[in-house]
């Protein structure tokens, strides 16, 4: 029988960095993959070299040869979102079952104990899910203890306010998201804002945030009006926080904070 393989995706987010980390030990024989859509935050592609410092391996980069841009031209020049995850299923399920192969494969993923989720289930029976934070017990304060005594950290990108790794116009970013990257990053908000143009096939305007295109949010009046919003929710979110337990306060803000989002690209 063929010997089975052992993978860890890695997304650029902190369970699978964390999961990264803690399994380094565990399973020498680990193999590291990162699917890259060559549309990722500069810090992300930093926070790999930071844990390829720390597991002394290097994490093989998926999608060498094609990106965002060769798929998007595929589709006929038609945006993803909620409803047309195509991003999803070309840049990161695709290159991960074609570099798994036939091979059996047991599958690391990040989903930790106090999580009620699925993660990335695939349809190929060579490959079996293995979710060793669940099986341990470990939970959000478990995961960043991890990070944290590692040296490696949460991922920078943190730092600024964004919430969740993948690619810098995911649809799947809060408005206050957008507000940030074109406060931090104005150039790549513009190049997140040029694909806004009219479908060939429908003539319709597709945008990457529900109902306002990123012309539209990046108004002052606008960008300040979601900064209110976003202070009152933080305001009122503290305010009901006030006699929580610390335990409690991480459980719901980890909640809001997964209430979307595609697992194999943020986990």
């Amino acid at each position: 029988m063929a010997e089975v393989r052992h993978i860890l995706s890695l997304s650029g987010g902190k369970d699978s960095a964390a999961l990264a980390l803690y399994m380094r030990d565990q399973v020498p024989n680990m193999e590291y993959i990162f699917s890259d859509t060559r549309k990722e935050l500069p810090e992300t592609y930093e926070y790999l070299e930071r844990i390829e410092d720390y597991l002394g391996k290097r994490v093989h980069r998926l999608n060498a040869d094609l990106g965002f841009d060769h798929w998007y031209d595929v589709y006929g020049g038609m945006i993803p979102s909620n409803h047309r995850r195509w991003c999803t299923k070309m840049l990161k399920l695709k290159p991960f079952e074609d570099f798994v192969g036939d091979a059996p494969v047991l599958n690391y993923v990040g989903l930790r104990a106090d999580e009620n989720r699925s993660g990335y289930i695939s349809h190929k029976s060579n490959i079996t899910p293995v979710y060793p934070f669940q099986e341990a017990g470990l939970k959000l304060a478990d995961i960043e203890e991890i990070l944290q005594s590692s040296g490696v950290g949460m991922p920078p990108y943190t730092k600024w306010g964004r919430s969740r790794s993948g690619c810098f116009f995911c649809f799947y970013q809060q408005k206050i998201e957008w507000v940030r990257l074109k406060e931090t990053y104005p150039a790549l908000y513009e190049e997140a804002k040029a694909y806004e143009h009219p479908f060939e096939a429908s003539g319709n305007t597709f945008t990457w945030s529900e109902r306002e295109s990123l012309a539209e949010l990046e108004q002052p009046e606008r960008m300040s009006a979601i900064k209110e919003e976003h202070r009152q929710r933080q305001a009122a979110k503290e305010a009901k926080g006030a006699e929580l337990t610390l335990a409690q306060v991480f459980a719901r803000e980890e909640a809001a904070e997964d209430v979307e989002g595609c697992l194999i690209c943020t986990l």
